[in-house]
């Protein structure tokens, strides 16, 4: 009783740790255009293009297709060698503070 008492403990304690996401270091900051047709994405004033195997996660972090991709959207997003879109991040208002916080 008292092993699982403690382990109980110990998993409440580090759950919010493993919660938190990991934003890539190399990532642009962007605001979401209008919806494009699919592979093209609107990322603040440049028209990208979605790379095969792009992946898109919402605020949960679970992965989106592009059609959920909501305009408005603050969002972080990496670009591959041939400088298409490889994956987009769609910030929670915590991450956007933060990352306000550490660009001042």
């Amino acid at each position: 009783m008292r092993k699982q008492l403690l382990l109980l403990t110990f998993l409440l304690c580090t759950g919010t740790a493993w919660a938190q996401r990991m934003l890539p270091v190399d990532a642009k900051r962007a605001e979401v255009g209008e919806q494009q047709g699919l592979p093209a994405v609107l990322l603040g004033k440049e028209l990208l293009r979605l790379a095969p195997g792009g992946i898109i996660f919402d605020t949960a972090n679970r992965r989106i297709t592009h059609g959920q991709l909501l305009p408005g959207a603050d969002v972080l997003y990496q670009l591959d060698r041939n400088g298409e879109v490889l994956r987009i991040i769609v910030l929670t208002p915590l991450e956007q503070a933060q990352l306000d916080q550490v660009k001042k």
